[in-house]
């Protein structure tokens, strides 16, 4: 019999629940095709690094779990004050509370149910198109193949369970203290508007407006620097969110009530009193889909970061098909070449030396000048801090300035298909990564280059890449003619390999597998004079460089940021708009009462279309508008520094256009959904 009138309740409140129904069921589905990637085997047997992607995944389902419990909770609660007063009329009729409760946590298990087996249905499929995805960017060849990972439906059932299990217990607590006039009363209580205070409150807002357009300017004008300051700064905002709204529901009341000439003009007053009371009766909720908006629009923009780093930058740090470092000047790399030639077709190479001459005065510049180091490097005066730069903890350059001769540069331009430079005698260029060339110009006028008969000349910079993240220096070579450097001290060996077609899959394995010494990642650790660079985004310094296996392992490491980016962005954003339909849905009855006293009045059936387009217009943009508003000038900041650090070429409004355009996609869809549901559920209920 319960089960009977349960399965009616749920067809009963079907579009009610419907945009729940199906957010719960997409939602499920994303959550078991990312965990799916924690489980797979076929990922985990590519790289020694597997599990950077498996953290970040569980790190981001983590978070997620947390926000579908808050939507699970929230549902529950909202749908039980929503069906108070059935509920009281089967008090009223002699049903016991028990039976109630047990009624109400059938309804939502049964929806719960079915919503989770379809959601791993569509899961499986989305399981495949993810890996075809991750299999793409690193370069691989996938073939579709659905595999059952009996750890991955454990998790992802676990934790949908838990979420849906813990909700129900706490809302069946709350049902039982409830009596039967709290029941028939609690819809009344919740749309209850209180005015106390309002002049206090409504100053909140003005205050709120003035934090967010200093946090703007302190964000965009780079005066927030130290850590401290930017944790200040983001905790202010979340407190900011949750007043502006407080602020500005108060503030509407009291504009409704002072301008009374201009407020009676058409539908003006009901919109504007529909808008001020929800906003009193929903402000904590809209200040949780206020974060929950900008912490989707967040997570795309910094997944578009990443996927834009990876296809401008990589092929650009690994500019070589083989390259392999020696911290020994006398290294002949016989055992490297054994391999090499074994494995592949050589078309051309060159082993080659990079030299010093004790010098450090180039080293000391970039520390003190570039932007990246601030005055991490600098005395209180300004000057450099020399006993700094010589401890050169972070191995960002060499100990030395570092040389390169004509004739090997030449060779290596020729091997990369750049064209070959010229040099008179007493000359040099200086070869500078692309990303801190406009930083460094103006450097040759504030040193000296010695040759073997006095100061050399500067010619010109050149900024194609060139492996400088430790291989043929760190950021910077300097470039002279051979005899220049018959006085310097050769300071390590290169080996530089061109090859015909792709390397093996474990060519980089076996040359590492040469060395004794390895690092977490199992590539050998770099002895001797190396350097760094001062890239802080992906900076491989390894003995080894063989471009086709590198890469790979690269573009999944970043896979492992942009994939969480995008699961968390596309989930918080459906999970808040879930929440915004599902609530102006389950209020359509009672706005039925108030439209039809409009309707009656003499307002057309299209002017009470236009009126639900503009109710519904106003509630939907408020906190996409307020989120666009911090999101965007977060990702301005971010996209800014990202640029500055990474050297890509692309405009600081591109991630974010792209984002903003993905999540307004989605925000149109919800919106149209929800507009035509509740125009239909108006004109019938």
């Amino acid at each position: 019999m319960y089960g009977k009138l349960a399965f009616r309740n749920i067809k009963r409140s079907a579009r009610d629940y419907l945009v729940y129904f199906f957010t719960m069921t997409f939602v499920t589905a994303l959550m078991f095709a990312f965990n799916s990637i924690l489980f797979s085997k076929d990922v985990q047997a590519l790289f020694e690094v597997a599990g950077i992607m498996a953290a970040m995944i569980g790190l981001a389902t983590f978070f997620i779990v947390l926000i579908i419990a808050w939507l699970i909770n929230y549902m529950i609660r909202f749908m039980l004050e929503k069906r108070s007063r059935e509920f009281g009329i089967y008090l009223l009729i002699g049903m016991k509370k028990k039976k109630i409760a047990r009624l109400y946590m059938q309804e939502n298990i049964f929806l719960g149910v079915i919503a989770f087996f379809l959601g791993m249905g569509i899961g499986f499929f989305i399981q495949q198109i993810l890996m075809a995805i991750l299999y793409s960017m690193i370069q691989m060849d996938y073939h579709l193949h659905l595999t059952f990972s009996k750890y991955c439906i454990f998790m992802t059932a676990g934790c949908y369970a838990g979420c849906y299990l813990l909700a129900l217990f706490q809302c069946g607590r709350r049902f039982k203290k409830m009596n039967i006039r709290d029941l028939m009363c609690i819809q009344n209580e919740n749309e209850e508007i209180r005015e106390s205070h309002e002049k206090i409150k409504s100053c909140l807002f003005p205050i709120s407006v003035i934090f967010l357009v200093l946090f703007a300017v302190f964000m965009l004008s780079g005066m927030i620097r130290g850590v401290g300051t930017a944790v200040s700064f983001l905790v202010g905002i979340i407190l900011v969110i949750y007043f502006f709204y407080l602020g500005f529901a108060s503030w509407v009341g009291r504009y409704v009530r002072k301008k009374r000439a201009t407020i009676y003009k058409g539908q003006n007053l009901f919109l504007l009193r529909q808008f001020s009371s929800k906003l009193k009766t929903m402000g904590f909720t809209m200040g949780t889909l206020t974060s929950l908006f900008t912490i989707a629009f967040l997570g795309c923009t910094v997944a578009m970061m990443f996927n834009d780093y990876q296809n401008q930058i990589l092929k650009d740090k690994f500019p070589f098909d083989i390259q392999v470092y020696s911290g020994s000047a006398e290294d002949d790399f016989a055992d490297e070449w054994n391999v090499i030639r074994e494995n592949t077709v050589v078309k051309d190479s060159l082993s080659y030396h990079i030299y010093e001459n004790e010098t450090n005065q180039v080293n000391a510049w970039l520390y003190t000048h570039l932007r990246i180091f601030g005055t991490t490097y600098q005395k209180d005066d300004g000057t450099a801090n020399l006993e700094k730069i010589q401890e050169n903890e972070e191995r960002i350059y060499c100990d030395y300035d570092t040389y390169m001769g004509l004739s090997d540069y030449n060779h290596l331009r020729q091997m990369l298909g750049y064209p070959v430079i010229q040099l008179e005698d007493g000359e040099y260029a200086i070869h500078i990564k692309e990303r801190i060339v406009n930083e460094v110009r103006g450097m040759e006028r504030e040193i000296s280059v010695k040759g073997i008969n006095g100061n050399l000349q500067f010619t010109d910079y050149y900024t194609e890449p060139f492996s400088q993240d430790g291989h043929n220096g760190g950021d910077y070579l300097i470039i002279a003619p051979d005899e220049e450097l018959s006085g310097m001290i050769p300071y390590y060996s290169e080996l530089a390999v061109d090859i015909q077609g792709k390397a093996p899959q474990d060519l980089g394995n076996l040359l590492d597998d040469l060395s004794d010494n390895h690092d977490f990642a199992g590539h050998p650790e770099m002895k001797g004079n190396n350097c760094y660079g001062s890239d802080t985004i992906v900076t491989y310094n390894a003995v080894n460089l063989v471009r086709d296996n590198i890469i790979p392992e690269v573009k999944y490491i970043l896979s492992s940021i942009i994939f969480p980016c995008f699961y968390v962005g596309l989930v918080f954003v459906c999970i808040a708009l879930t929440v915004l339909s599902v609530q102006q849905l389950s209020d359509s009855a009672k706005y039925k009462y108030r439209y039809s006293v409009l309707f009656k009045m003499g307002l057309s059936r299209k002017k009470i279309d236009r009126l639900i387009l503009k109710q519904l217009f106003g509630y939907y943009l408020c906190p996409a508008l307020f989120a666009t508003f911090i999101s965007g000038v977060l990702a301005v900041y971010m996209s800014d520094k990202f640029i500055f650090y990474t050297g890509v070429h692309t405009s600081v409004f591109q991630y974010f256009g792209i984002a903003f355009v993905l999540f307004f996609g989605i925000y149109f869809l919800y919106f149209i959904v929800t507009y035509i549901e509740f125009k239909r559920n108006v004109e019938t209920t």
